[in-house]
């Protein structure tokens, strides 16, 4: 009789300020794109899961929005999100560049006592001499965390073995949650909502990519195409006439960049129709925020 191998399934909450790279990671780690990515802080905005299995472990890895104080609606939102992965979870990932103080780190320790593991992300942008310095500064918190991991997603994905072993043996001993084919958790049409807004963030500056968002209000399927019509809310007028671009340009380059990802992942031809509507004070208005579908 074969012998039954034991199995860990549980759910990783992967947290840190904005702009850490923890999109970057689960991507990486993935090896698939289904979260948006940007050089914007703050662009994530709910919690993604992503199916990662690792020898006979599945590892759901929870993006979460950064750790952030705000006064927007919005933004209280999203600290929420990361919050409840926070309490959700089996096991905490913190990332913390290693060019960044201790600061943040700190202040996550207050939120939570919950196992957790740091993460050194961005560790090739240094030395390793650096790396060494930056390990031996959070030696006063060794009490507090279960291990520190260097990690970096360039060239191949420096210390991702140790990152998956380490974190896969604070997982409980369980089944499978989620078929080992499946790779996240969320709908397509909320992929599609974030390759939109991530098209968004790249091709529109300053402050509007923070006061947008998208509804996809219609997606027909076909065999060889799909069609998608999706409407970009923002909150002024001013900022319609700038999503839209002369002539249509802007629009135009938001439609090609998130087509050509929607593309990628689906594998098949993609036809993209969007609108833009305003929708004044919508960032912080608690029903237009539940209309779009940031339940509270």
């Amino acid at each position: 009789m074969a012998e039954i191998k034991e199995t860990r399934s549980g759910f990783v909450a992967v947290v840190g300020r904005p702009n850490a790279g923890k999109s970057t990671l689960t991507n990486a780690l993935l090896g698939e794109k289904i979260s948006m990515v940007s050089q914007k802080a703050n662009a994530t905005r709910k919690r993604i899961n992503i199916i990662v299995m690792h020898k006979n472990n599945q590892l759901i890895f929870i993006d979460t929005p950064g750790l952030h104080e705000k006064e927007k609606m919005l933004n209280q939102f999203m600290m929420k999100e990361a919050l409840k992965a926070i309490g959700d979870c089996d096991v905490i990932l913190f990332m913390a560049p290693v060019t960044d103080s201790t600061e943040e780190y700190e202040k996550f320790l207050k939120l939570t006592k919950k196992p957790h593991i740091v993460l050194l992300s961005k560790i090739d942008h240094v030395s390793n001499e650096k790396i060494l310095l930056k390990i031996q500064e959070y030696q006063k918190f060794q009490d507090k965390f279960l291990a520190i991991i260097p990690v970096s997603v360039a060239k191949g994905g420096i210390g991702f073995e140790s990152l998956l072993d380490e974190t896969a043996k604070y997982l409980p001993v369980s089944p499978y949650l989620y078929d080992p084919e499946d790779l996240t958790t969320e709908m397509l049409r909320d992929i599609y909502k974030e390759f939109i807004r991530e098209a968004i963030f790249d091709n529109i500056s300053d402050e509007i990519p923070y006061e947008t968002d998208v509804l996809i209000d219609k997606i027909e399927e076909g065999k060889t195409l799909e069609k998608i019509r999706a409407t970009i809310i923002v909150e002024k007028q001013t900022q319609k006439g700038i999503i839209i671009g002369k002539g249509g340009s802007a629009i135009k380059r938001i439609g090609r960049d998130s087509r050509l990802q929607i593309e990628n992942l689906i594998g098949k031809k993609v036809f993209l129709d969007l609108f833009v509507s305003v929708k004044k004070g919508w960032t912080n208005d608690k029903q237009s925020l539940e209309d779009i579908g940031y339940k509270f």
